[in-house]
């Protein structure tokens, strides 16, 4: 769980979360808020409670990105010899009952996923649930442009048409995380991951997961809350990393497709 200044939302969903996990691993990415302290006074309090599950704590010195706090936790689940990781947002916007449907699905389910495979990941717009919010315009468009550009570019290499490109709710096995090399420290780490895990061979599924946004203000950081700039960035970073990875479909161009209409 990528954890940066979310003070008012750590009691609540953490309390939730424990609920349905053996371990809670939270990365504290340099926040200013408090959020540090209170992960370690409730690790603390959690390591006296008899049969509550663990709580592990990693401190980011500053703040280095979403994407930075979910690498340090998969280097972490690597080391701490974890079997399975789900990775969840501190901000109410996931469902933590359902981290042991994502997990299990790993196997199959018989229903959303067939067969077992390397990766599960959400998708707000697989299945529609009641109440599901309306997804703010602008990360709508960008969202499902980037998602028709990797099923156009990389639909040959694996056997799952995406409807979400950007969803943090999924589950892994840690083995899996080991052929992964993420560099990019922000937002754009999903892009970077879809690309090594379809150069590295990975199985990956989709499980529909409801649509929830609590904060749509929500900051991306610097001009990146301008969708134009938001979607030149991701654009680089898909070209980079698919110029690593030349054994990959070569077709659409990234600068060419993944271009808003005005």
């Amino acid at each position: 769980m990528p954890v940066y200044n979310e003070v008012t939302h750590l009691r609540p969903v953490l309390g939730e979360v424990r609920r349905y996990a053996d371990a809670i691993l939270a990365v504290d990415d340099g926040s200013t808020d408090g959020s540090g302290p209170l992960l370690d006074e409730l690790a603390a309090e959690w390591a006296e409670e008899e049969g509550c599950c663990e709580l592990v704590v990693l401190h980011q010195p500053e703040n280095r990105g979403y994407g930075a706090a979910l690498v340090a936790a998969f280097d972490a689940a690597v080391d701490l010899g974890y079997d399975r990781l789900v990775t969840i947002d501190c901000d109410g916007q996931h469902q933590p009952a359902l981290i042991p449907d994502l997990a299990a699905a790993l196997d199959g389910d018989g229903e959303h996923v067939s067969g077992p495979v390397d990766m599960v990941s959400g998708s707000r717009y697989a299945a529609e649930f009641a109440g599901d919010s309306e997804a703010p315009e602008d990360r709508r468009a960008i969202n499902r442009l980037v998602t028709r550009f990797l099923n156009e570019r990389l639909g040959s290499v694996w056997d799952v048409t995406l409807t979400d490109a950007f969803c943090g709710f999924k589950s892994y096995r840690v083995d899996a995380l080991k052929r992964l090399a993420i560099t990019d420290p922000g937002y754009a780490m999903p892009l970077q991951l879809w690309v090594q895990a379809a150069a590295a061979g990975l199985k990956i599924a989709e499980y529909p997961v409801p649509r929830v946004y609590l904060e749509e203000e929500r900051s991306f950081g610097g001009s990146l809350d301008k969708s134009a700039a938001r979607l030149a960035h991701y654009r680089d970073v898909l070209s980079a990393e698919l110029a690593r990875h030349s054994q990959l479909p070569r077709e659409p161009d990234a600068a060419t497709f993944l271009v808003l209409p005005n």
